[in-house]
């Protein structure tokens, strides 16, 4: 590997002396989405409801002299620190006259002024508030998405056998490799959003079969916000979101990333849901109401979901539910048979209060299914929920006061009667020193079905932990993120027969000396206690295993619109029981967007290098809108892409991108039906947008 290091240095250097670095929108979350891939360790994620919102402004910005504590909290880049700063400035000193006054704030510096800059504006107009249903549908956006993904390369599911075998067997699928995606949308500002969603995945069939209507899944919504005492209703596919996600919390939300003071979750409490993911969404009707400073959201939510459902032996019509599917997947018998065999309820209320330096919540939610969970027990998950339903009730606050945001929530779970905790506070000494802290402590007995609280496990369960940020602007073109995370688990895990603890640390140093050049190195450490491999099968050891990453990423630019990137990453595993592992990855992007010409076009070639799949790297690739890639790289070999936005009839956006995998290590790719015979996986994607 060392002549490989040398190589990859160079070949680093050379494209360092070329190009720029040029902020985009995709930039702004780039990030935060690589550090979501790599904590759920997962390739597929829809972040769509994530990124919606920055889309929107930047290409309608908010007007920051009219903007409401709310809005400029859904920008999400934003501190509570910061936002009051703004909005005490505007109380004291009038409506701001030029976007550069944001230089006199207090707490904010250069970098989140350029940050938010191509999102917000500064005018003296006001947004009209009021406006007919005639005026909406004529100045609303409409948009159609049509989307097609495919994996050339035959996977041994895709085989044709006798239907005697398809139909007995569990390692064929019914449909073909393609992947389908369509979705209509009609939208008026942030205000009203109605829409229809419809996904095919991979191995699913379309139009016959277990899928005679089509898509195997479907979305509708019907979304209104804006109104004094309604201030917002949801009809249809809809997101809930209370205080710090340990109640309740569907869909993603962001959790430790380099943006280390940005660990406070902000709550939107009722929004449309856009996304395609299967299962972090409730479906029914909700309404959140206004008056003075309260609001109260209530919601009720039926729908179905996957499930492996039995029949008691003792008792004919006695049936329950060992396990619940989450992935989505209907392509073989097993899948099938899941699919929609159980139906969950879920309804709530949440009343909240606030002014412009306080807010304070409470919170009751009820879930339950139409059957019994009764999963298989086994010692490290014997406190889990089994049941047919559960009550859960919490209490949320925020509260700033001059420099300082202290933030939590405290929730309880009726099955065991445990709680989960987190309290934290965000203070800034001025624009050039911001600290984060934050304790959660969850017993491993509270569990609601959907939550999402700051964590480093995958749920809200099971564990107690201090973190500590810090962000420092050392000069204009200098700064430091770092984070310590110590964090323990009272009880088993999963494929962890003890209590185990670690801790995660990140010290990432950034320099950008103007607009046109950006220079970050990132050191992570992470210690988790995993069973040793050693065991003897009687008892189970603990070991340590510690894994290290380094990354250097440069952006330079060439021109107003042509942009390139390099990135080196190289990590190291150590596990008593296992072999040293280490990996590597270097990068190179190429990104030309002239500003005169319908297109634009985006290249990258990498090459990595990693001893086994435990030792893969994450990094974020470019694709289509609302199509999120960020795949594993591992084994040895390498990566390209191209893709191509073209933009033409002054409506219509076109999407193609085609990717390969070439692996020189590799005769087969994959495992059981995904495995594919050779060294090249070659991935296709082309989406057509159509605004009306």
């Amino acid at each position: 590997m060392q002549t490989w290091v040398r190589n990859s240095c160079i070949v680093l250097f050379l494209c360092c002396s070329l190009g720029s670095f040029a902020q985009e929108k995709s930039e702004v979350v780039q990030q935060r989405i690589e550090f979501i891939a790599e904590q759920l360790e997962s390739e597929e994620i829809d972040l769509t409801n994530v990124v919606e919102q920055l889309n929107y402004y930047f290409d309608h910005p908010l007007n920051l002299n009219g903007a409401t504590a709310e809005e400029l909290e859904d920008l999400n880049l934003l501190s509570a620190v910061q936002i009051n700063d703004l909005l005490l400035h505007i109380k004291l000193y009038g409506k701001l006259i030029s976007i550069y006054e944001l230089q006199s704030l207090e707490y904010w510096d250069l970098q989140t002024i350029q940050l938010v800059r191509p999102f917000v504006r500064v005018d003296d107009k006001l947004d009209n508030l009021h406006i007919s249903w005639k005026e909406a549908i004529d100045q609303g956006n409409y948009e159609a998405f049509l989307r097609y993904q495919t994996t050339p390369q035959e996977k041994s599911g895709f085989q044709q056998v006798p239907d005697s075998i398809l139909q007995s067997s569990n390692s064929y699928y019914y449909g073909n490799s393609d992947r389908y995606y369509s979705r209509f949308r009609y939208t008026y500002r942030t205000n009203i959003s109605i829409g229809v969603t419809g996904e095919k995945d991979a191995g699913e069939q379309f139009f016959r079969g277990a899928q005679k209507n089509g898509f195997d899944f479907y979305s509708f919504h019907a979304f209104f916000k804006g109104g004094k005492y309604l201030k917002a209703v949801a009809l249809g596919d809809y997101q809930v979101q209370i205080g710090q996600g340990l109640n309740l919390w569907s869909g993603y939300a962001f959790g430790k990333t380099a943006d280390v003071t940005n660990i406070k979750k902000t709550a939107n409490p009722l929004k449309a849901y856009t996304s395609v993911d299967e299962s972090r969404f409730m479906r029914g009707a909700a309404f959140d109401l206004g008056w003075k400073s309260f609001s109260l959201l209530t919601f009720a939510s039926v729908k179905k979901v996957d499930a492996s459902v039995l029949a008691d032996s003792l008792y004919d019509d006695l049936e329950y539910v060992s396990s619940i599917n989450l992935s989505g997947l209907h392509r073989t018998n097993a899948e099938i048979a899941k699919k929609d065999a159980l139906t969950e309820t879920i309804a709530g209320s949440n009343l909240r209060y606030r002014n412009r330096n306080f807010q304070f919540g409470i919170s009751g939610v009820y879930q339950g299914y139409d059957k019994a969970f009764n999963k298989a027990i086994a010692p490290y998950n014997q406190f889990d929920f089994r049941g047919k339903n559960m009550l859960s009730f919490s209490t949320d606050y925020s509260w700033v006061i001059k420099n300082f945001n202290f933030f939590g929530e405290t929730a309880r779970s009726s099955y065991s009667g445990e709680w989960a905790n987190l309290h934290g506070v965000l203070f800034s000494l001025d624009s050039r020193a911001s600290f984060s802290l934050l304790y959660r402590n969850y017993q491993k007995g509270y569990q609601t079905f959907y939550n999402t609280g700051f964590s480093e496990g995958s749920n809200t369960q099971n564990e107690k932990g201090i973190y500590a940020g810090l962000k420092l602007k050392l000069s204009s073109a200098w700064s430091l993120n770092s984070y310590v995370d110590l964090f323990k688990f009272p009880w088993m895990k999963y494929q962890v027969d003890g209590p185990s603890a670690g801790h995660e640390i990140m010290v990432q140093a950034s320099y950008k000396p103007n607009k046109i050049l950006e220079i970050y190195g990132r050191y992570r450490e992470q210690l988790r206690q995993k069973n040793s491999r050693d065991s003897d099968g009687t008892v189970t050891e603990l070991e340590d295993v510690l894994q290290r990453n380094y990354r250097l990423n440069v952006s330079y630019a060439v021109s107003e619109f042509f942009t390139i990137k390099s990135r080196l990453e190289y990590v190291t595993i150590h596990r008593p029981s296992n072999t040293p592992e280490q990996g590597m990855i270097l990068t190179q992007d190429i990104l030309f967007k002239p500003k005169n010409l319908p297109f634009d076009l985006s290249l990258r070639y990498a090459l990595f290098d990693t001893d086994s799949y435990d030792s893969r790297l994450y990094t974020y690739e470019n694709n289509a809108l609302y199509v999120f890639a960020v795949p594993a790289y591992y084994y040895q070999g390498s990566r390209f892409y191209a893709m191509v936005r073209y933009s033409f009839l002054r409506h219509c956006d076109l999407w193609v991108r085609y990717g390969v995998f070439k692996y020189n290590n590799r005769s087969t790719i994959g495992s059981g039906a995904e495995e594919i015979k050779g060294s090249v996986k070659t991935d296709i994607t082309v989406q057509l947008r159509i605004k009306f």
